[in-house]
């Protein structure tokens, strides 16, 4: 079986989001893709087998070191740069089929170089969130909250808290009680927490954010392909940007792996769309 270890979100190898690639997974039992998932040690792994149907052209499966997760929006930019690179894939449009359900894929030539866009579902929203629990956790306090964001679990096929606050510079400096978080999980029935800030000193980039899901085994995540997707309809939905919105959200500074990726948002669909940079390839 090939394979790649690559940062997606990003031009630069050691940046963005790393994640492990398996091409020609076929036969291998749910166990032995955890184990190996638990041996790459990536936020996810993704294993790529064969389609079954004519409904779609892929099946994927997404672990994180500890467990099976429903989709994954990193590993879904990565995989098909690693096709397109390695000529199992041309430009155009896939299917791919995740226990989210199937999700539309697009390879995209960009100079000597390819881009992946990916739809996500339609979102949903549950009613704003007060709990002063989650606050805690954060290690955030009330009034460092922006007051038109509020607390929030959007959903495109994982679930996600999204907190807005006031400053970039508290962004940054963020410690949260991991155990906490991983503990409130089952309270908001969600895969992780977005923190995020706007900083209108850069206007190239509209959102900087940090991902925290320790409750599948990430304490946190660099760039969050499946967190930027509602991110966008979650400010489309509050009125925090125009119905058809398109911008860069940057995540992954305070940990040294610095990625971006290029969301749209309307009535009509969302799409996250990102580059990726192959680190090494393997077999096994």
């Amino acid at each position: 079986m090939r394979l790649f270890q690559v940062d997606a979100f990003t031009r630069e190898k050691f940046l963005g989001n790393p994640a492990g690639i398996l091409l020609d997974a076929e036969g291998l039992t749910d166990l032995e893709m955890q184990a190996i998932a638990r041996e790459l040690n990536n936020s996810e792994s993704a294993f790529i087998t064969k389609s079954k149907s004519p409904e779609y052209d892929i099946e994927v499966r997404f672990f994180t070191p500890t467990t099976e997760i429903p989709m994954c929006g990193h590993n879904t930019i990565a995989l098909h740069y690693v096709r397109a690179v390695e000529g199992d894939a041309k430009p155009g449009i896939y299917r791919q089929k995740t226990k989210a359900g199937i999700i539309s894929v697009e390879i995209v030539k960009r100079e000597d170089d390819f881009e992946v866009t990916m739809t996500h579902n339609r979102p949903v929203f549950d009613p704003p969130i007060r709990n002063a629990e989650l606050l805690k956790a954060l290690g955030l306090e009330e009034e460092q909250i922006r007051k038109d964001c509020p607390i929030q679990v959007v959903s495109t096929g994982n679930r996600k808290v999204f907190v807005g606050i006031q400053e970039r510079s508290v962004l940054n400096s963020l410690k949260p009680d991991l155990a906490a978080l991983r503990n409130l999980a089952v309270t908001f029935n969600c895969t992780g927490y977005y923190v995020f800030a706007f900083d209108p000193s850069d206007p190239k980039i509209l959102t900087h954010g940090r991902m925290f899901a320790p409750q599948i085994g990430i304490d946190e995540d660099p760039v969050t392909g499946m967190a930027l997707g509602p991110l966008g309809a979650y400010l489309a939905h509050n009125r925090l940007a125009k119905e058809t919105v398109e911008f860069i959200a940057q995540q992954g500074e305070g940990m040294g792996r610095k990625g971006q990726a290029r969301v749209f948002v309307s009535p009509e669909k969302i799409q996250v769309s990102g580059a990726a940079v192959i680190v090494f390839k393997a077999s096994i």
